[in-house]
């Protein structure tokens, strides 16, 4: 006899049990599934992957001061370098979107990680913007691609009941950066020089590839759904989804508050604030300090309460707080380090339900190539946002204060109250969709 079970449910008859158990899937039970012994080998791993990734991205914020300085880089050289990475990036993600779910994610994750490596160790060996430049190019032409390809393996492997809990431990890589990666970082740069803080990235990069060939199952069960012969094809078909376009839309605008902020936020605080250098690891240490409070809490809130209200919530204390940082005058240290704490706090909590609801849009069968664009369109909107925020912010002198600054928190407060209608069509729209009956045959 046919029965009805709802869409996205992964296939399996455990699974499609635990379907039939809850009212919603987006509203779980209580009780959530656990996990099993290699789906938490599999969460260490991406999540230690992410930590080099974002880390490979972020330095360069803490590092900005001393590069424009050491290069003789402008504001608008800068932003160049930052969003160098994020076009390259985009790029690739696009090309590879339509090979995505050709091929074992294994061993796509195996192949642009260790391009990713590569291109970590040719930034260490820069001497000059130029090089920096071309070797940031290179390095994003890989790393783009491998958080569509983490995603994909998080939906593959983890119920959506489960994902929430998933997305904050791997978003902990933000925080763990934040606390271990930047202050070592700089601590190398301090003793010598900041090629170190890219060396240092690169060695822990190998010691993860390592464990990814020798730990990680092949992830393939997406190759038996393949109807399209052709990547372009399937590449087509995926982008000219309209449900898959709301998604692509939100995901790529929640990038630009990010990449408008970041870049020059070591020289705001050098330039601006007041504060050292040998502050400044002090400052990302207490920002990655709260953010590790926060991500486990959101993750586990994310399985138990409406992610688009706690996306919102997020996104309100961000807009309050990126204001006021944006705003501020010279201030005591410990007023500096409360700031950032509550800032990132808002900002990352909008990241785990907003990612979370994002992998309930694609089918099985386009999960890879949808990650893919996703990630794609996400850098490319946030390279232009750095771009942008180069040019909005001017600086006369390499010591003088960074002028303009506030109008970058008015532009991404704006930036983000937008996302926030987008991301509540999204959750409208996975809600409609696991709520719809598919008729099935035993």
């Amino acid at each position: 006899m046919p029965r009805t079970i709802n869409r996205g449910s992964v296939i399996n008859q455990n699974q499609i049990n635990q379907n039939h158990q809850s009212k919603n899937r987006m509203e779980p039970t209580a009780k959530a599934a656990p996990f099993t012994l290699h789906q938490k080998i599999i969460i260490a791993i991406l999540a230690l992957l992410q930590f080099t990734v974002i880390l490979d991205f972020i330095i360069i914020s803490p590092l900005g001061d001393i590069l424009m300085k050491n290069l003789n880089m402008s504001t608008a050289n800068f932003g160049y370098a930052v969003s160098a990475y994020a076009f390259s990036a985009g790029t690739s993600g696009l090309l590879a979107a339509g090979f995505a779910d050709k091929f074992d994610r294994k061993k796509l994750l195996i192949f642009f990680y260790t391009g990713f490596i590569i291109g970590t160790v040719l930034c260490a060996l820069s001497t000059s913007y130029w090089m920096l430049l071309s070797a940031r190019i290179f390095t994003g032409l890989f790393g783009g691609v491998i958080g569509s390809v983490s995603l994909a393996i998080v939906t593959d492997l983890f119920l959506i009941q489960q994902r929430g809990r998933v997305m904050g431990f791997i978003q902990m890589a933000f925080a763990t950066s934040q606390i271990l990666g930047i202050p070592l970082g700089l601590y190398f740069t301090n003793l010598w020089g900041w090629h170190s803080a890219f060396l240092m990235i690169a060695v822990l990069g190998v010691l993860i590839l390592i464990a990814i060939v020798t730990k990680m199952q092949p992830v393939n069960k997406h190759l038996e759904l393949q109807l399209d012969k052709s990547p372009f094809l399937h590449l087509w078909h995926t982008l000219s989804n309209k449900q898959y376009q709301i998604g692509f839309a939100a995901i790529a605008l929640l990038s630009v508050g990010g990449f408008m902020l970041q870049p020059f936020g070591s020289a705001y605080l050098v330039n601006n604030i007041g504060m050292t250098h040998e502050q400044l690891p002090l400052i990302f240490f207490f920002t990655g300090i709260s953010v590790l409070i926060i991500m486990p809490l959101v993750g586990k809130l994310s399985d138990r309460v409406s992610k688009f209200w706690l996306f919102a919530a997020g996104s309100l204390i961000s807009i309050v707080m990126i204001l006021i940082y944006t705003n501020i005058n010279p201030i005591p240290l410990w007023q500096v380090v409360a700031i950032n704490m509550v800032m990132f706090m808002g900002i990352m909590s909008r990241m785990i339900p907003a990612t979370t609801l994002n992998t309930g849009i694609p089918e099985m069968k386009d999960r890879g190539a949808y990650m893919a664009i996703t990630s794609s369109l996400q850098q490319i909107a946030g390279g232009i946002a750095a771009v942008c925020a180069g040019y909005i912010v001017h600086q006369s002198t390499k010591t003088s204060p960074l002028e303009n600054y506030n109008i970058l928190g008015y532009v991404i407060a704006a930036v983000t109250l937008c996302s926030v209608f987008l991301i509540r069509r999204v959750a409208q729209l996975v809600k409609s969709k696991v709520a719809e009956p598919v008729l099935v045959t035993e």
